[in-house]
């Protein structure tokens, strides 16, 4: 099944399956072919097809805090250091208030995320891109413009080192690169809008962090919870052609005070047996692992129908 098929054949699929009265649930992403989009597809997948339910996956231009947190959207997608500051009011959520309502889920998958230059740039590392122009400001995803800040810092570089071309979000900055606008653009390694634009410009080749202790501490004062990680050449990593030590960091699922106990027990079950669906809807979650779905988050509340199924299952408490 495509991802970009996925919501209409959803609703479908729970309709033939004599579900008309069941739960709708909805499923908040970023933009389509964004990372957090395709997993939010792949989930709401099993969702459809093991549990017989109706999901809708409703991309926008931003993660769904705000729709979650109201009780608007039932589920969505973000990396756990962002939820940290959107639940404690803290860094890129600075005098909004601490958020309540937000129950963490489980952990997907580490998020890879890279910069990436055209493969016959000159640009062959991060350091080298002093000078050169790239997404800047990020507006609406403060995550992703974190994210970038992080890997200059990595490198050594800081705002006065490179020219900034403002952006909205990481499906802009994508664009301005496919347009020429900018040399390097970021985005999570395995989506499919990198490969959209790999296919625009000819091919592309991802930009290592450096590994060493001091790099990954700047790194990580930036973006708390991130982590280097080794990765290798695969398909599902476009433009990595040799193992290279990559930012990780990761993607957890979401959900609210509202959602039932019972509802959120049957879905983490139904993600914790269906690694192989996951993964073949959306390669990279071929890093999922589900004995891996609870870890210890600081500031973040697990859903007590995960907890429910972590004991079950004998990963709780979360160690890590």
């Amino acid at each position: 099944m495509k991802l970009s098929t996925f919501c209409a054949a959803a609703v479908v699929a729970a309709a033939t399956a004599g579900t008309a009265q069941a739960q709708v649930i909805s499923i908040s992403t970023t933009a389509a072919g964004s990372f957090t989009n395709s997993i939010g597809s792949a989930i709401g997948k099993v969702i459809v097809e093991d549990l017989k339910m109706k999901a809708v996956v409703a991309p926008g231009q931003s993660h769904g805090h705000e729709q979650v947190n109201d009780g608007n959207s039932d589920l969505s997608l973000v990396t756990a250091s962002d939820l940290q500051f959107f639940v404690t009011g803290t860094g890129d959520y600075e005098g909004r208030g601490a958020r309540k309502n937000i129950r963490i889920v489980a952990r997907m998958v580490p998020l890879i995320g890279a910069a990436f230059v055209q493969k016959n740039s000159p640009i062959k590392s991060l350091t080298d891109i002093k000078g050169h122009r790239i997404g800047w400001g990020f507006h609406v995803q403060k995550s992703v413009f974190r994210l970038v800040q992080a890997q200059l810092a990595n490198a050594g570089l800081g705002e006065k080192d490179v020219k900034p071309v403002l952006v909205q979000n990481i499906i802009g900055a994508a664009n301005d690169f496919a347009a020429g606008k900018t040399d390097v653009f970021w985005f999570a390694v395995g989506s499919g809008k990198v490969k959209q634009v790999s296919a625009k410009v000819g091919g592309l080749r991802i930009l290592p962090i450096d590994g060493s202790p001091a790099a990954v501490a700047r790194m990580s004062d930036v973006y708390p919870t991130s982590y280097a990680m080794m990765m290798k050449p695969s398909p599902a990593a476009e433009g990595l052609t040799k193992p290279s030590p990559l930012m990780a960091y990761d993607m957890v699922l979401f959900s609210n005070t509202k959602m039932s106990e019972d509802r959120i027990y049957k879905i983490v079950k139904a993600l914790s047996r269906n690694k192989k669906s996951l993964a073949s809807t959306f390669r990279p979650l071929a890093r999922f692992d589900p004995k891996g779905m609870a870890k210890p988050y600081a500031h973040l509340t697990y859903h007590p129908g995960a907890v429910k199924f972590y004991k079950e299952q004998g990963t709780w408490p979360p160690k890590g």
